[in-house]
């Protein structure tokens, strides 16, 4: 009897794992090229997939990858349709009134770009009445209403939508992560078009304090979970053999 109950109680335990929902990971629908973008099939790849990827086989949870609009994605998580958030936000005071974070999984600086020649700096007095492009609902667009006042601000659904108006001339500058626009400056129509005028002033209190996890207040047990897989990753070299493929030095910051 002893055995047919241990086997039973095993076996409801591995119903239980086998049964459990997976984590819905949501991230951005908007593709931001080379964190998350589709391919021509459809799927999602990119430096952020590949670490969402590596942070649940770490915490041996089995996850699935909802794209959500960039506007909704808090919503969505406070309101149960995903459970976390992996797409490339910042940690912010203001997000941490409505979402807990988990530990950052990168950080890097927040620049702008202009046309080459502009002669323009980084500063509220050179961008004073000049179009400056972000994305909309970012830390991006918080930083320009709070230092750039004198500036027009103009804002895109994608930052590659920005980036396409620059590189048109319908703007004067873009201001975006650093990672975002390496890769538009890799373009031939950055090439052609632009030039890196130089990083914002630092500002933590709106710029954060780097990328983590989108949490629901409350949920500590997957937060932990996220914890320990980032802790995990980056000390057993999963996290540095995934930045080599996409970037040629380290984006984890200080």
């Amino acid at each position: 009897m002893k055995k047919i109950a241990l086997a039973l109680a095993a076996a409801l335990a591995f119903g239980t794992a086998a049964n459990a929902a997976p984590v819905k990971v949501g991230i951005a629908a908007e593709p931001y090229p080379p964190f998350a973008s589709p391919d021509a099939a459809g799927n999602w790849t990119g430096w952020e997939v590949d670490i969402i990827n590596a942070v649940c086989k770490a915490a041996e949870m089995e996850c699935k990858i909802t794209p959500v609009a960039w506007e909704g994605i808090i919503p969505s998580l406070t309101g149960g349709q995903i459970d976390a958030i992996m797409a490339s936000m910042s940690i912010t005071a203001e997000r941490e009134k409505v979402i807990d974070f988990s530990d950052k999984y990168y950080n890097t600086p927040t620049v702008i770009v202009a046309a080459k020649g502009s002669g323009l700096k980084p500063t509220p007095e050179s961008l004073k009445g000049k179009i400056i492009g972000v994305q909309v609902s970012t830390i991006h667009e918080a930083y320009v209403k709070a230092h750039f006042p004198e500036s027009e601000l103009k804002t895109y659904q994608t930052t590659d939508e920005g980036f396409q108006d620059l590189a048109a001339g319908r703007i004067d500058a873009s201001q975006a992560d650093s990672i975002a626009i390496d890769a538009f400056m890799a373009t031939d129509a950055g090439k052609a078009c632009c030039e890196v005028i130089g990083a914002v002033a630092d500002d933590p209190a709106i710029l954060g304090a780097g990328v983590g996890v989108g949490l629901r207040k409350g949920d500590t047990a997957l937060k932990d979970k996220f914890n320990a897989a980032i802790k995990k990753i980056r000390e057993d070299g999963t996290y540095d053999e995934i930045t080599k493929k996409y970037f040629s030095s380290s984006i984890y910051g200080n």
